[in-house]
């Protein structure tokens, strides 16, 4: 059977009283939302690609996105799934009620990278649109101090819509890009959305006013209106490409860590930085721990590019170090297969591989990306057998 997305990108059915889509997966994350703006309703998850990137895929890699933190990754507003498996039947998974009979499938598939299943319909939550929402900037001359603040907030019992984090390379190269007003001097910089009733959202503001003024944010200001709004997160969706006008190449990572470590972890990768000759801009989404460090490189140059390969593993081992984990939202691919070895020891390995032939014994799906092998873990060469598992050196120092 050959699937090809350009025949997959309808909008099939607007459930408005259960409040949710039937969608093909090759429907734009952005165009759910525009659909049914006219209904005041929206799909959450909201990824800096949503212009162009598709629903299928963001089940593919489990996709977050700056609103995240509040409402919930993909898995958390997707309720159904259509799937195609390899030997050409088409399952129903998950449902539209609250909870289904037997195991959590839903999740499963839910960033499996396409080594599960062919996804062919996915039924998405829509949310009301908030009546009021408030966006908070703030500037630091130093990022630890914004990563603290991003605690704080956690800690003062508030959950914001979104709370994003760019330190002064990446804030530099979205003002250069977009104009959206940033604070050039700035360390670091955190904008924080607050969204609920207009009560809630005045007694929110002002909290959180309070909280990153005592966590040592040297300005502080709110957008003064929906035009405003918009543009100070327009430079945070555009940061991406922004960071094209400060190197001709450069390697996104992605990787999540406990708020608490965010400090840490920022010293850590300006270190590394320094240990490597690559400079790096971090954009990330501060609430839920997600790291986005950009390394700029040239690949021009010989032995650049290895380079910036050994820094970002060495970023990702460093999450995991510090309770975290190797992917967010980018989900593993080819690239971080190493990675893996050290995420994970021996028996969760096997867990994977068992997975993987129940759905796929032959090993067709994607077979590009693949869970590693216990010989390929070992001849990484990072690892050594520990009580019968593998272990990784460097997490014994934690």
């Amino acid at each position: 059977m050959l699937l090809s997305l350009a025949r997959f990108n309808r909008i099939l059915a607007v459930d408005t009283r259960a409040r949710t889509a039937r969608v093909q997966p090759g429907v734009r994350n952005l165009a759910i939302s525009q659909a049914v703006e006219h209904l005041g309703l929206y799909y959450a998850p909201d990824p800096s690609s949503q212009i162009a990137c598709t629903i299928g895929g963001n089940v593919a890699e489990n996709s977050g996105g700056v609103h995240c933190l509040k409402y919930g990754l993909t898995v958390h507003n997707v309720l159904a799934l259509e799937i195609v498996t390899m030997d050409g039947e088409r399952l129903s998974i998950g449902g539209a009620s609250l909870d289904a009979p037997g195991y959590d499938l839903l999740a499963l598939l839910s960033g499996s990278e396409g080594m599960l299943g062919v996804i062919v319909e996915v039924t998405v939550r829509l949310l009301a649109r908030p009546a009021s929402a408030s966006l908070l900037l703030a500037a630091f001359d130093d990022v630890e101090r914004a990563g603290s603040a991003v605690a704080a907030i956690i800690a003062g019992g508030i959950v914001p819509g979104g709370l994003e984090m760019m330190d002064n390379p990446a804030l530099r190269a979205a003002e250069g890009f977009v104009h959206a007003g940033y604070p050039l001097e700035a360390a670091a910089l955190l904008l924080c959305e607050l969204d609920g009733t207009a009560e809630e959202v005045a007694e929110q503001s002002r909290r959180v006013e309070e909280l990153l003024r005592e966590s040592g944010a040297q300005q502080v200001r709110v957008a003064r209106d929906e035009r405003e709004r918009a543009l100070l997160w327009s430079g945070r969706k555009a940061a991406f490409p922004a960071v094209g006008r400060l190197s001709p190449d450069y390697y996104c990572m992605d990787g999540t860590i406990p708020r608490a470590q965010l400090g840490h972890v920022l010293r850590r990768i300006n270190e590394m930085s320094a240990e490597h000759g690559l400079a790096v801009a971090n954009v990330f989404h501060a609430g839920d721990g997600n790291l986005h460090p950009l390394i700029l490189y040239d690949a021009a140059q010989p032995g650049e590019l290895q380079r910036a390969e050994a820094f970002g593993a060495r970023i990702l081992e460093l999450c995991v170090a510090c309770g975290g984990t190797i992917t967010g939202e980018h989900g593993v691919g080819v690239e971080k297969i190493d990675q893996m070895c050290v995420q994970f020891r021996a028996p969760e390995l096997a867990q994977f591989h068992a997975v993987k032939a129940a759905f796929d014994p032959a090993g067709l799906l994607n077979p590009g990306k693949a869970v590693p092998t216990l010989a390929r873990c070992a001849e990484f060469g990072r690892m050594h057998v520990h009580g019968g598992t593998l272990a990784h050196p460097e997490l014994e120092r934690f």
